[in-house]
């Protein structure tokens, strides 16, 4: 399995979307600061996850949630937790 996710920055209140195949060994890096795209915006609270069968679909999925249609997705599959 591979996993698309959001993290969301408690440091500034920005998410950040990525796919992995193995997720508590990717958060954990994130945690550690060993991402560099992440490493200033620590910590982290994992929001989503989603799991696909193969990389590609993982890749695709990201791209996805990267976009404008994909960030009004998370918006909206996560109203309650966003605004509350």
């Amino acid at each position: 399995m591979f996993y698309t996710y959001i993290l969301k920055s408690i440091k500034d209140k920005k998410f950040y979307t990525g796919y992995t195949k193995n997720l508590k060994l990717r958060f954990e890096q994130h945690e550690k600061g060993l991402v560099k795209s992440t490493e200033l915006r620590l910590p982290f609270k994992l929001i989503y996850y989603e799991a696909c069968l193969n990389q590609q679909d993982a890749t695709h999925r990201e791209r996805y949630l990267k976009s404008y249609h994909g960030k009004m997705f998370i918006r909206n599959r996560l109203k309650s937790y966003l605004t509350g």
